[in-house]
């Protein structure tokens, strides 16, 4: 189970919910997770998503493991330039 903070927008994708704890072993399992649990989160994984797990940020390496109790940011990609 790792814990689970949504940044931003995240939240209303999540019926308001900041923090969750899910059961996943890496990050495209929670991803799965999270989107099948919340379909409204779908287009915001599918825009982009920066991780950080226990204060490293992962964007790409979605095969990362999650150990038991990490803590997990999900941050929305921002636009602008």
């Amino acid at each position: 189970m790792v814990d689970v903070t949504l940044w931003g927008a995240l939240s209303s994708a999540t019926e308001g919910k900041s923090h969750l704890e899910i059961e996943a072993a890496t990050i495209r399992e929670l991803f799965n997770k999270l989107e099948e649990q919340y379909p409204l989160t779908k287009p915001f994984l599918e825009r982009g998503i920066a991780v950080s797990i226990d204060g490293v940020i992962y964007r790409d390496d979605w095969s990362r493991e999650l150990a038991e109790g990490s803590e997990v940011f999900l941050l929305p990609r921002l636009a602008g330039g």
